[in-house]
């Protein structure tokens, strides 16, 4: 999570995580990425948070659903309008106050899809000159469409990033808690068999103190008999 504004650096970092990969090509390919990323997964293990203030895989997938739908308005406005205003947005609250938590993450992620669909077909056929034009973004200034399309699919191999390492942190977190249970369950079966063993070595403890007591009256006993013939 990341409630602080998207800076002119971020959006750099954004961009160079393509690592020379065509940004469109990426685009095209990014929900089915993170699709295959999923593959087998449970919505338990999807919505599982690695630690608190971290967003689980359901999440991100929210969060990219919303990203691409007002991607998709301002790749319009400015592919339509001179100088167009671009709003920034707080990514955390549109994660926590929409709702997210009455929505399965299979849903999600066809939204995102379908919403990617819908961009990619209007950037192949708007004219190559459209690219160049830019619409003013209230925290990052002039921003082209070529920067928008480079930043977004940059976005996606990052957060791609962020759901291999919080499903390997869930795979690491249940095999730990595993562990910890054959170790209770081993503790606990330890303690049962001491405290059965217990009582027959209080027994033969009892049984040996009591011997020298039992030879002591049975030679009193021999004594009296000897002593009365």
């Amino acid at each position: 999570m990341n409630a602080a504004p998207t800076t002119p650096a971020t959006a750099d970092k954004y961009a160079q995580a393509l690592d020379g990969r065509d940004p469109l090509a990426s685009m095209r390919k990014g929900p089915k990425r993170t699709k295959k990323l999923l593959k087998g997964r449970s919505e338990k293990e999807l919505a599982w948070r690695p630690a608190p203030g971290k967003w689980s895989v359901k999440e991100v997938l929210a969060h990219h659903a919303d990203g691409e739908i007002i991607l998709g308005s301002r790749l319009r406005f400015v592919a339509a309008m001179d100088d167009a205003p671009l709003p920034g947005y707080d990514q955390d609250l549109f994660v926590t106050r929409l709702g997210v938590e009455k929505v399965k993450s299979k849903a999600l992620l066809a939204a995102w899809e379908s919403a990617r669909a819908l961009n990619v077909a209007l950037l192949d056929r708007l004219p190559k000159g459209a690219f160049a034009r830019t619409g003013l973004h209230a925290e990052r200034g002039p921003e082209s469409i070529e920067r928008m399309v480079a930043m977004y699919a940059g976005h996606d191999c990052l957060h791609e990033a962020q759901i291999e390492r919080t499903l390997a942190e869930y795979d690491a977190a249940r095999r730990a808690r595993k562990l910890e249970r054959k170790a209770a369950k081993v503790a606990k079966k330890s303690s049962q068999g001491a405290a059965q063993s217990a009582p027959k070595g209080a027994d033969k403890r009892r049984k040996d103190a009591s011997e020298p007591k039992a030879l002591k009256k049975a030679d009193k006993q021999l004594e009296a008999i000897l002593a009365a013939r």
